[in-house]
């Protein structure tokens, strides 16, 4: 083969080897620092011998020896150094080794046809998987999150503001998220994603603010409440705010049909493990008692676990690992549809001795049973309305709608308030 039989001509006292080669090397220009262009993809090599005055003009010399060994090369037959058992005939010979031009009548309808697929067929068809990765580089950062790295970036002043979503319930999430935002606390919000469309939106608009801890729930049952879905995605709770705890955060819980009228933090005050909210609609004194109330008919109190702040204290923790162990002990089954809230305050009233802990004002914190029912106690209490809880009711679109008739509903009029903008 020529490759291994590289052709020299001589001249003077200068030697030029041509080498046809399958692979084109790079020649360089030692001033411009730019790869020369090859012609005929030729390795040209250049050795002078001190003997030679003048530097020879090599472009000239070039042309020259190439139009000579053009010539040669035409006049010789190539032979394969591999045997044949069944060499082509001429006419297959000739045929097989004449190249292809890119500007004759086949390469014209060799490059069209290939335009035609690339501009044409592959945008109907979608992108092949070879020239995408299965998964996007940010969807794989964002399953490599941890929740001790998601607590860190957000935490403010050692304080994290946490709610847990799955993917239905992201219009809510935006609406709560305007009302923390107009009291500008929106900053050391942490959404515990409870599946992956959350976490890869969430993210995709406001980078670190979702963590996703596996495994995530069923994300088509999450919401409907009485589930087994619903208590399995609530069933977590506990244990993201445990963890939150034992990495030394203040840690306050929400869920995200709540909306912020004013802000909470002031009523924060003392140093107390666990502070919580009644559900109960029953109207209480201006200035009732901040102990846990007595037990309910059923035995337990009827605290909710929508709404509750914690400093990470022994008492918090124990708390937490109590709620954990009621709902073990107290598993979803379809003749007993459960779900968290009354392993909360089994929890409370077991460790109520141990732990301490405060009921927050009602009037500040008033349950959905009472706020949006009770429009004589709502005025009576007048601007000392800090949350509201739209609770006390099931579904969706109920839900939005009564936060429509009472103005509550941001997301239509001031979605760009929300650090995740219009969804």
């Amino acid at each position: 083969m020529l490759e291994n039989n590289p052709t020299l001509l001589t001249k003077k006292n200068t030697i030029i080897i041509l080498c046809f080669s399958s692979v084109t090397a790079k020649i360089t220009d030692p001033i411009s620092k730019n790869p020369a262009n090859p012609k005929s993809q030729a390795h040209l090599l250049t050795l002078s011998s001190p003997s030679t005055p003048n530097p020879i003009d090599l472009s000239q010399l070039y042309d020259t020896e190439a139009t000579k060994m053009s010539a040669f090369l035409h006049q010789r037959p190539l032979y394969s150094t591999l045997s044949d058992p069944s060499p082509l005939s001429p006419r297959q010979s000739s045929s097989s080794q004449r190249p292809i031009s890119l500007f004759s009548r086949t390469g014209l309808i060799a490059l069209l046809s290939l335009l035609l697929i690339l501009g044409v067929i592959l945008p109907w068809t979608g992108t092949p998987s070879i020239f995408s990765s299965t998964k996007p580089a940010s969807q794989t950062k964002w399953q490599q999150y941890t929740l001790s790295q998601a607590v860190s970036f957000v935490a403010r002043n050692k304080t994290v503001i946490v709610c847990a979503v799955s993917q239905p319930y992201l219009p809510f999430l935006s609406n709560w998220l305007i009302s923390i935002s107009r009291q500008k606390h929106q900053d050391k919000v942490l959404v515990i994603a409870e599946d992956y469309a959350t976490l890869y939106k969430v993210n995709e608009k406001w980078p670190g603010h979702a963590v996703l801890v596996p495994p995530a729930p069923d994300s088509q049952t999450a919401h409907k409440f009485g589930s087994q879905g619903f208590f399995n995605f609530t069933s977590r709770r506990p244990r993201h705010l445990l963890r939150i705890l034992e990495l030394g955060y203040n840690v306050m819980y929400n869920d995200v049909d709540m909306v912020w009228l004013q802000d909470p933090f002031p009523y924060f005050e003392g140093n107390h493990d666990v502070y919580f909210t009644d559900d109960m609609a029953a109207v209480k004194l201006p200035d009732h008692s901040h102990d846990l109330p007595p037990p309910g008919k059923k035995g337990r109190t009827y605290i909710c676990s929508c709404m509750m702040f914690m400093r990470p204290s022994d008492g918090a923790k124990l708390v937490m690992k109590k709620w954990i162990e009621e709902l073990q002990a107290q598993p979803w089954s379809k003749t007993k549809k459960s779900n968290d809230q009354p392993a909360f305050n089994w929890a409370l009233n077991k460790t109520a001795g141990q732990v301490d802990l405060y009921l927050l004002p009602q009037a500040a914190f008033p349950t959905g049973g009472l706020y949006f029912k009770n429009q004589t106690w709502v005025q009576e209490t007048k601007g000392k309305h800090v949350i509201i809880h739209n609770n006390y009711i099931t579904g969706f679109e109920k839900k939005i709608k009564r936060f429509h008739d009472y103005g509550l509903w941001l997301v239509d009029g001031h979605s760009s308030e929300s650090p995740l903008g219009k969804l």
